[in-house]
C-alpha cells in the first residue's frame, strides 16, 4: 500500500505530472544508453496481484449480467407480461449493447487510458441495472439491458488487456485467464441469488460490482505501456517500479518497452484498414477466427438460457441444475487458469474444443432419444445423458475456450494496432453471441437434438482452426510474440 500511496504522490494516480516530463531512466534510454542487467530479477508481485483483484470485479459483473436473464425468464414475463419473442429480445439486447460498447473500446482505453475505460463502463453498468431494476413497462427493460451491454462490451476488451500488460511474462497466462474465471464466478452468484430473490432486487444488486470496481480503480496503478506510448515518462517508470517491487531493476524490461514504442511510434497512424495488410493477416484472422468460433460452440445460449434447457431435457428444477452447471464452470475454470502457464495456450484449445464437441453430440443425441422413444428406461438414460453432457460441455468450455481467446487477443497485437484491432476483435465476439443469443430459442424450438449437433460440427471445426493457425505464445514477452507475427 505504501507503494500506491508514493505513486499518488508522484502524479501516476492523479495525473498531475506533465507529459513532457522524462524520467531519468527513459533519457538514457532515448539517449541510446541501454540498460540491460544480466539479471532482471522479478521483485514482488503483490501490486500486480492487487491491481488484477480490482479489474476483475469488472469481469464479475460481466457475468452477472450474462446470466441475469436466465434465473429471471419466468419473472419477468409474468410480471411485465412479455412474450417468449420479446424476451428473446430482451436477452439478445445485452449483445446489442456489448457490440457498441466493443466497437468503441479500443479507442476509448486509448484515449483515457485503461482505468479511465474501466470507470466510463462502470458508470454504464450502475445506469444498466438501476433502469432494469425500476422498470414498470419493457421499453425501459430494454434500454437498461442495452446500458448494461454497452459497459460489458468496454469491459470485455479492457480487462484483458489491462492485466495482459501489467503482468511478467512467466504469469501472464494464469493471470489473464482469471478475467474468465471471474466471469464465470459472477454467472454463479446471479444464479444463486435467483434462486433466493425477485428479478427487480437481482437487477439492484448488480450495481454492487460497478461500486466497488469503481472505488478500487483509485489504488491501482495505469498500465505501465499506455503511459508510455502517451509519453508519460516520469508515470511510466512509477508504475512499472510499482508493478515489480521497489528492490527490482525494472532498467532492463524498461528498455525493451520503450523500443518497441519507439519503433511503432515511428510508423504511420493506423487506421481501420490497416488491419488488412499483409504483416497484420494472421493476427486478425486468429483473432476474429477464435472469438467467432467460441461463440459458434453455443457457449452464450446455454448460459443464458440454462435453465429453459434442464427444463426441456426433463429436470424438474432448471434453476438447481444450472447452479450446478455455474459451479462446474467456475472450478474448471480454476483449473484450466492453473494450467495456462504450464501446457500452454494450443493444447488446452484443443482439448477444450474437442471435449465440447463430444459433449454437444452427447446432448444432441439425449435429445432426440427424448424425442423419438416413449420407453422410460430411455428417457432415464436421456436426461442422465443430457446432464452428462451439458456438465463436459461447461467443463472443457471453462479449461480452454472460455478465456485463451480472450488471453491470446491480448498478446498477438501490438500497441500501435491495439485498440483497432481489439475493437473489431471485441466486436466480432458479441457479434457472434448476439447472432446465437438471439436465434436460439427458435432453433432450439424447431428442433432441440439438431441444435446442439449444429454445435458439435462448429467444435470440430475449430480443433482443425487451432490445430492449422492458432501459435503458442506461452513463456514469450509481449514484444516478442508481436514481433513473430509481423
Amino acid at each position: 500500500m505504501a507503494i500506491l500511496i508514493s505513486m499518488e504522490k508522484s502524479g501516476e494516480v492523479s495525473g498531475l505530472e506533465s507529459n513532457n516530463i522524462q524520467a531519468p531512466l527513459l533519457q538514457e534510454i532515448s539517449e541510446g544508453k541501454e540498460r540491460r542487467p544480466e539479471n532482471c530479477h522479478s521483485g514482488s508481485i503483490l501490486v500486480v496481484l492487487i491491481s488484477t483483484s480490482v479489474v476483475v470485479l469488472g469481469s464479475i459483473g460481466f457475468g452477472f449480467s450474462v446470466g441475469f436473464s436466465s434465473p429471471t425468464e419466468s419473472g419477468i414475463i409474468e410480471d411485465l407480461g412479455l412474450t417468449l419473442s420479446q424476451y428473446s429480445t430482451f436477452g439478445s439486447l445485452l449483445t446489442i449493447g456489448a457490440m457498441m460498447g466493443a466497437t468503441m473500446s479500443g479507442y476509448i482505453a486509448d484515449y483515457l487510458g485503461r482505468k479511465g475505460a474501466l470507470r466510463v463502463c462502470s458508470v454504464f453498468c450502475i445506469a444498466g441495472w438501476l433502469t432494469i431494476g425500476f422498470a414498470k413497462d419493457p421499453l425501459p427493460l430494454d434500454m437498461g439491458r442495452l446500458l448494461v451491454g454497452y459497459g460489458v462490451g468496454l469491459t470485455s476488451y479492457t480487462v484483458p488487456v489491462y492485466i495482459a500488460e501489467i503482468s511478467p511474462k512467466s504469469l501472464r497466462g494464469v493471470l489473464t485467464t482469471t478475467n474468465q474465471l471471474f466471469i464465470t464466478t459472477g454467472t454463479l452468484i446471479v444464479y444463486l441469488l435467483g434462486m433466493l430473490v425477485n428479478w427487480r432486487i437481482l437487477a439492484i444488486t448488480g450495481v454492487i460490482f460497478p461500486i466497488l470496481l469503481l472505488t478500487g480503480l483509485f489504488l491501482i496503478p495505469e498500465s505501465p505501456r499506455w503511459l508510455a506510448k502517451v509519453g508519460r515518462g516520469k508515470d511510466f517508470e512509477a508504475a512499472l517500479q510499482a508493478l515489480r517491487g521497489k528492490e527490482c531493476d525494472v532498467s532492463c524490461e524498461a528498455t525493451e518497452i520503450m523500443e518497441c514504442i519507439n519503433e511503432l511510434e515511428s510508423l504511420p497512424k493506423t487506421r481501420i484498414l490497416d488491419l488488412f495488410q499483409r504483416k497484420y493477416a494472421r493476427a486478425v484472422i486468429v483473432g476474429v477466427g477464435l472469438m467467432l468460433l467460441q461463440q459458434f460452440c453455443g457457449i452464450n445460449a446455454v448460459i443464458f438460457y440454462a435453465s429453459s434447457i434442464f427444463k426441456a431435457a426433463g429436470f424438474s428444477s432448471g434453476h438447481t441444475a444450472s447452479v450446478i452447471v455455474a459451479i462446474v464452470q467456475v472450478l474448471m475454470t480454476a483449473v484450466g487458469a492453473s494450467l495456462m502457464d504450464k501446457s500452454g495456450r494450443r493444447p488446452l484449445l484443443m482439448i477444450a474444443a474437442g471435449g465440447m464437441g463430444i459433449s454437444c453430440f452427447i446432448v444432441g443425441l439425449s435429445f432426440y432419444i427424448q424425442g423419438h422413444f416413449d420407453e422410460s428406461s430411455l428417457l432415464q438414460l436421456a436426461r442422465i445423458l443430457s446432464l452428462i453432457g451439458l456438465l463436459g460441455y461447461i467443463s472443457t468450455f471453462s479449461i480452454g475456450m472460455g478465456g485463451i481467446p480472450w488471453v491470446i487477443m491480448s498478446e498477438i497485437f501490438p500497441l500501435n494496432m491495439k485498440r483497432i484491432a481489439g475493437s473489431l476483435v471485441s466486436l466480432t465476439a458479441w457479434l457472434g453471441s448476439w447472432i446465437v443469443t438471439l436465434t436460439f430459442n427458435y432453433l432450439f424450438s424447431w428442433s432441440d437434438a439438431a441444435c446442439f449437433f449444429i454445435f458439435c460440427v462448429v467444435c470440430a471445426f475449430t480443433v482443425l482452426f487451432v490445430v492449422k493457425l492458432v501459435p503458442e505464445t506461452k513463456g514469450r514477452t509481449l514484444e516478442e510474440i508481436q514481433s513473430s507475427f509481423s
